[in-house]
């Protein structure tokens, strides 16, 4: 794993969808930011199936669904307006940068 921390513009909460792969189409929210993977997990996406021995947690053991994380390049925010993926920007004003969709220059809250 390398040490390496990419910059990421979606957070934890943001509503995303899927621009292409397996999951193309889908939305969902983002549970989890994982920027020295250049990834985040996504409620319902990328979602395998694991094999767990017995343990304290799994007493019995068997399969589980995982989610997995899934790479930035793949998503888009969720755009409400114009109900589609967009992508962000950030604008600069006096209390700082704000994060703004890129297709209709709103505000992201």
């Amino acid at each position: 794993m390398s040490d390496h921390r990419y910059k990421i513009r979606l957070k934890k909460g943001d509503q995303v969808v899927v621009r292409s792969g397996k999951y193309k189409g889908k939305t969902g929210k983002i549970t989890a930011t994982h920027p020295s993977l250049n990834a985040v997990t996504v409620d319902g996406i990328n979602v395998v199936k694991h094999h767990v021995k017995p343990n304290k947690e799994y007493p019995q053991g068997g399969i589980i669904d995982e989610t997995k994380p899934i790479n930035v390049s793949k998503l888009g925010i969720y755009e409400p307006t114009l109900k589609k993926a967009s992508r962000i920007k950030y604008v600069l004003n006096e209390d700082g940068k704000t994060r703004v969709f890129s297709a209709s220059n709103k505000e992201i809250k």
